[in-house]
């Protein structure tokens, strides 16, 4: 009887643990999640990260863990190896692998209880890379630029793909079920929990950046590689940083975003949310009669919502749903791209800057490497593009401020001696939607990085050149750099702007330093050295570069890649002081720019580069004609 219940437990688990995009999906109901496995099933179980095709983290201890009958003996066999131990009172159990090096060779791993055996085929060993932050991370490979070619090519049995299903609540999750979810945004189920080997099957819904920056690293290195998506749209920093980190910074800002919504959780009333939302459904179908509108099968709300307090944004929640559920896991590295919701928050970069190293680090403490490498991509673009005509204007938007935080943070860890902090711009892709389509460059960027720093590949370059020294003089800013650098297409270079004492920018004509001639008499330029002016900047004192959601800006290496230089500046006026500085009045609340006040502020920025055009035009009407 045991062995017949062994051969049927270990069926079923194989029947659920190998269902693919090629099987058949169950029966799922419009507008409903549906859940196929459990997260924490009955009887002999692993956690759900464990399954087959998944690929394991090679180099180091490798954990395995479960649930089981409480004192129930539970061995688990891989690579020739055994590991035994006995689930504890909470049904938990956990066994521990030592470091294995990569091995692209299908291996099976076979665990046993009392009465079950649960057997995981075609599991590899190599590199487990972890994506997180929103949206513009999430966004899937099939819906990019030229995402049609990658898909058909995505031919890669030793990638393994996973998206971590997208759950809610404060309290940490120990597992994640394996379900179907229903999205509102695609009108479709997104299948969600289950290991997949790459295909032009498999790979449509996997995120873009992820895919393509696991892809380049697999060519590279021929090292199995495994990505786990856990990114979700929408989502602010803090729901990603553990609510305990949160509560240690005592930042005015990060204290009251707690408090703000410990009030939202105690203030929300299920039943009056009910009955608000009744009185909406009736006036709308009245409204709807009125016009002759078919109010056929619309049916009333009659759940009682859980609100605030299983808010994806609550601050820790996503952390929570899930990070935590992966939490031990042995993983190479993470790599980030989020900070579009937190550009909605006047200053929302002050709080961004507080939370982001601490999230870093509580990431790091989740995976058990303190050191563990760690990606930034930088805020992707966003509005109409900058121009010399529009060039001051484009000065007010808050994702400006969160994309240099972005930077600053990197810097911050790097200079400090963190040689696993990584990064790579994604300004130059422009595009004015918020979801720009141009991903399969920023895979590959981050993917320089990882190959640079965490693959011994030092020959290819990643980082582009920095700022060794500023200094003022004769009514010029000049710019020593650590690095050459170069414009794009050989053009003059675009992007950078000066002010004086006042805060007034203008757009600078940038030029490097003339350093001789060579034999044939041309000019010689040292392109380490950029000199910027503006006839309208009398005494320059500061720069500002890129500085704009989508910006005009062309600086580059120059060895045969496309990095930009990076979006940065020398002052410390948030908009809140550009507002002062171009009105002469200050906020109603100090610090903080209101809706109002960005009008007025985009309003005396526009007429400063009115001015400008037609100071322009003025002094070309002067020139002599030729």
């Amino acid at each position: 009887m045991n062995k017949l219940k062994s051969i049927t437990a270990t069926a079923l688990l194989l029947a659920s643990l190998t269902a693919s995009a090629a099987a058949p999906q169950p029966k799922l109901e419009h507008g409903k999640d549906f859940t196929e496995v459990p997260a924490l099933g009955s009887g002999l179980c692993l956690h759900n990260l464990f399954q087959p095709d998944m690929v394991l983290q090679r180099d180091k201890p490798i954990r395995i863990w479960g649930w089981a009958v409480p004192g129930e003996t539970v061995s688990v066999s891989f690579a020739g190896q055994t590991q035994t131990v006995k689930a504890a009172a909470d049904r938990s159990w956990k066994v521990t692998f030592p470091a294995m090096p990569a091995n692209a060779a299908p291996q099976d791993m076979v665990v046993k209880g009392k009465d079950e055996t649960l057997t995981l085929k075609n599991i590899l060993i190599g590199d487990v890379w972890v994506l997180g932050g929103q949206s513009n991370m999430e966004f899937p490979i099939v819906k990019v630029d030229n995402g049609d070619l990658e898909v058909v090519s995505a031919n890669f049995p030793n990638i393994r793909l996973l998206t971590v299903p997208q759950q809610n609540g404060p309290d940490a999750k120990a597992s994640f079920p394996r379900w179907y979810q229903w999205s509102d945004w695609d009108k479709e189920h997104h299948r969600q929990g289950y290991w997949d080997v790459c295909s032009p099957e498999t790979v449509r819904s996997m995120s873009a950046i992820g895919y393509v920056f696991a892809r380049r690293i697999y060519m590279a290195t021929q090292v199995p590689i495994g990505v786990i998506n856990a990114s979700r749209g929408g989502t602010f920093i803090e729901t990603w940083t553990p609510v305990e980190v949160l509560k240690s910074i005592t930042t005015p800002e990060v204290k009251a975003k707690l408090a703000e919504w410990d009030q939202k959780v105690v203030e929300f009333k299920p039943q009056k949310d009910l009955e608000d939302r009744v009185r909406n459904f009736n006036q709308r179908t009245a409204q709807m009669k009125e016009k002759g509108q078919d109010v056929a099968g619309r049916t009333p709300p009659s759940d009682l919502r859980h609100g605030p307090a299983l808010d994806m944004n609550r601050p820790g929640n996503c952390y929570a749903s899930m990070i935590a559920p992966l939490a031990g896991l042995a993983v190479k590295g993470a790599i980030w791209h989020q900070g579009y919701n937190n550009a909605f928050e006047p200053n929302g970069h002050v709080l961004y800057y507080q939370v982001f190293a601490p999230m870093i680090k509580a990431w790091r403490t989740a995976f058990n490497d303190p050191t563990m490498p760690f990606g930034i991509i930088s805020l992707c673009t966003d509005g109409e593009p900058q121009d010399l005509d529009n060039y001051l204007a484009k000065m007010v938007d808050e994702g400006i401020y969160i994309r240099e935080a972005h930077y600053k943070t990197f810097l911050d860890l790097w200079k400090a001696g963190d040689k696993n902090i990584g990064y790579a711009s994604s300004f130059d892709q422009r595009r004015n939607w918020y979801h720009p389509q141009i991903k399969i460059p920023v895979g590959e960027r981050i993917a320089r990085w990882a190959l640079a720093t965490q693959y011994g590949m030092k020959q290819i370059r990643w980082l582009a050149p920095t700022i060794k020294e500023m200094r003022a003089e004769n009514g010029s800013i000049v710019l020593t750099l650590d690095g050459d650098a170069a414009p794009y297409n050989d053009g003059p270079i675009l992007g950078f702007a000066i002010a004086g004492k006042d805060g007034k920018f203008q757009p600078a004509t940038a030029k490097f330093l003339e350093k001789g001639k060579d034999g044939r008499n041309r000019p010689q330029s040292d392109k380490q050295v950029i000199i910027l002016s503006s006839p309208l900047v009398r005494e320059p004192v500061h720069f500002r570069y890129a500085w704009c959601r989508n910006p005009l800006a062309n600086l580059k290496t120059t060895d045969h890649t496309d990095i930009p230089f990076e979006i940065q500046r020398s002052d410390d006026w948030t908009l809140a002081g550009l507002y002062e500085n171009y009105t002469g009045k200050k906020c109603a609340v100090p610090g903080i720019l209101n809706g109002n006040e960005s009008h007025e502020l985009s309003a005396a920025l526009r007429t400063a580069d009115l001015e400008r055009r037609i100071a322009t035009a003025r002094a070309l009407l002067k020139e002599p004609q030729k």
